[in-house]
Formats: structure tokens, C-alpha cells, sequence
């Protein structure tokens, strides 16, 4: 298969709906992924900063490198390296115009000056740069070939670089995203084109980078991470609902935020589900080979 397909499909479903709204729903740092609760009160924010400090450590990052952003959404992980890695340089890669200037502005804010972000679509994007660290969050979930993904991620890593990779999974099993029933719906409105990634899935994919160590973080993280957007959508129901107006029409637009809070239910019962041992999030950590 391609690298990806469907990536317009995706993009429309999630990262062109205007920022308003994820601002609203998501915490500070704008993580859209599984954070992670150190303890029972942890807020949203807490779980973001934790989640952001713990791909710092695992990856190994240090003040002074050259860093890759790979699917770098809002920019939570680009921004949280500027702010903690001064020195460091950070190139972000998004596949959406309004993500780039939501980041730029941003850096344009808080006066940072260390961080690029490219607009580009993985599966064809080409880059001359090489990096000391890459990381990427929840992106491979977006993709089919990682055999030529992590080819493609190769010719960005000098010899001694690492990649770090952050993926949902389930604990044992790989499979699409197919729409073809008709309740295929998180399919259909949020994940065209999507992969459910199994939790050793990329440790079969190593002609072009070498394990070195790999994690797996319990679903209940995500369950909780889900629940908290929900809470959030909830108390900001009324400026969603205008949100939701705006961009589908007042028709579609209670069907919009039933689809929406409907996702965010699922996430956290599919996450939580078998105390979070069946479905979960898989960390890795990779050198080139």
C-alpha cells in the first residue's frame, strides 16, 4: 500500500474544523492525544505537561538538537521543546494551513524563535534536513506502509539520531478503519483511511532503523484523557453549539456535536475497557540502522 491514503478525507474530519473549538475542548498545551495521570488528581494539564516531559526522557532529548516534529498537530510538543530546550531547533511537519498559523502565532506570542513548521502530506513530503531527535504522536495511526514511512523517517536521522514514536494500539491484534457497515461511524467521520496498529506492530518494520526500546502505557491514561474533553465540550456547550453553526450550518450542527461527543464516549470506554489492558498506547524508541 501507499504510505497513506484518504489524507484530505482525515484532515477535514479533524484539523480543518476551525482551532475555536479544540481550544475549547482540549487543555493549555493543545494535546490532542493520550496524557498522562500521574494520580487520581491529575488535571488535563498536569496529564499533558507529564505525558510531554516523559517523550522528552524517553526520547532522550537535550538542549542543543536539532529536532523533527513529525504530525506535529497544535504544536504541544514543539512548543513544550522550545520552552524547556532553549537551544534547541525545532522543525514542526503538519498537514494543515490552520494548524501552522495557530503554532506561528504562538512563537509570535511568547517571542520563540526556535521553531519551524512545514506544511506538507507525509506520504509525498521531501526533505533535505537531518535531525538529532524525531518524534511523532499519533500520527502512524494515519498511515499503512511503514516499511517506506520509516525509510522515508530514516533519511531524516543523522547516524546517531533517534526516532521516537507514540502510538494507540490494541494489545495484540492490527486492523483498518474500514467504512462498510453502517455503523462504521468513528470510521466514516473521524478515522478514513485510519489503521488500528497492534502494540509490537512496528518491531516487524526494521530494515532502515533498529529497536531500542520500547513502552506500553496502560489504556486507562487515554480513557481518562477522553473523559476530560468530554467534561470540557460539555461546559463549553453553548459557544461549541455557534462553533458547530458556523461551520456545518444550524441543520448539521446537533449532529455534529452528538458525533463529536459520541467520539469522545467511545474513546474513553474503548481505552478503559479490560481495566485498559485490551486497547492502549505503544512508545518506541528507535536508532538508524
Amino acid at each position: 500500500m501507499p504510505i497513506a491514503i484518504n489524507t484530505e478525507k482525515p484532515k477535514t474530519q479533524h484539523y480543518e474544523l476551525p482551532t475555536a473549538f479544540f481550544e475549547l475542548v482540549l487543555g493549555r498545551n493543545m494535546k490532542y492525544s493520550s496524557c498522562y495521570f500521574s494520580n487520581d488528581s491529575s488535571s488535563l494539564e498536569d496529564a499533558e505537561e507529564a505525558m510531554l516531559a516523559l517523550y522528552c526522557q524517553r526520547a532522550k532529548v537535550e538542549d542543543g538538537q536539532s529536532v523533527l516534529d513529525v504530525g506535529c498537530g497544535w504544536g504541544s510538543l514543539s512548543l513544550y521543546i522550545a520552552r524547556k530546550y532553549s537551544n534547541c531547533k525545532i522543525t514542526g511537519l503538519c498537514n494543515s494551513k490552520t494548524q501552522k498559523a495557530f503554532i506561528d502565532e504562538k512563537c509570535r506570542k511568547r517571542g520563540i524563535q526556535n521553531v519551524e513548521i512545514i506544511v506538507g502530506d507525509i506520504s509525498t513530503f521531501e526533505h533535505e534536513g537531518t535531525y538529532d531527535r524525531v518524534l511523532s504522536i499519533e500520527m502512524f495511526e494515519h498511515m499503512k506502509n511503514y516499511g517506506e514511512l520509516l525509510k522515508k523517517i530514516g533519511r531524516w536521522m543523522k547516524e546517531d539520531s533517534l526516532l521516537f514514536v507514540h502510538y494507540f494500539c490494541h494489545k495484540t491484534f492490527a486492523y483498518h478503519f474500514e467504512d462498510v457497515n453502517d455503523d462504521d461511524w468513528i470510521t466514516r467521520h473521524f478515522f478514513s483511511g485510519g489503521t488500528m496498529p497492534s502494540a509490537n506492530l512496528l518491531l516487524y518494520f526494521q530494515e532502515d532503523v533498529t529497536i531500542v526500546d520500547h513502552w506500553l502505557l496502560n489504556g486507562k491514561h487515554y480513557a481518562n484523557t477522553s473523559e476530560e474533553w468530554l467534561k470540557r465540550m460539555d461546559k463549553e456547550i453553548v459557544a461549541i453549539k455557534e462553533i458547530m453553526e458556523m461551520t456545518y450550518g444550524k441543520e448539521e450542527a446537533v449532529k455534529w456535536m452528538v458525533y463529536w461527543r459520541t467520539f469522545f464516549i467511545a474513546v474513553a470506554e474503548l481505552f478503559g475497557y479490560s481495566n485498559g489492558e485490551e486497547w492502549m498506547v505503544s512508545h518506541f524508541l528507535f536508532k538508524k540502522k
